[in-house]
């Protein structure tokens, strides 16, 4: 079972802005075609990863992560777009 944290605030910010949850973005890993990559340009104090996977909501999400003892800790999602 994957277990997952965030912040709240931030949470509540990237509503706002992208118009997706972090629970919403949680349910993206569980998509069996979902590609992770490592995110060099952002990893210098923990590594970061980047997560495109569909959601519950059968939409498809860029997810940055990073993983924290046993929990995957969301950092910001938003709509996959073709850029």
């Amino acid at each position: 079972m994957l277990l997952f944290e965030w912040d709240t605030d931030k949470a509540r910010k990237n509503i706002k802005i992208h118009g997706v949850s972090f629970d919403e973005a949680s349910t993206a890993f569980r998509d069996a075609l979902s590609l992770t990559i490592h995110d060099p340009l952002y990893s210098d104090e923990e590594d970061r990863f980047i997560l495109i996977g569909n959601s519950y909501k059968n939409r498809l999400l860029v997810v940055v992560h990073t993983e924290r003892g046993n929990k995957i800790r969301i950092i910001s999602v938003k709509k996959a777009t073709k850029k």
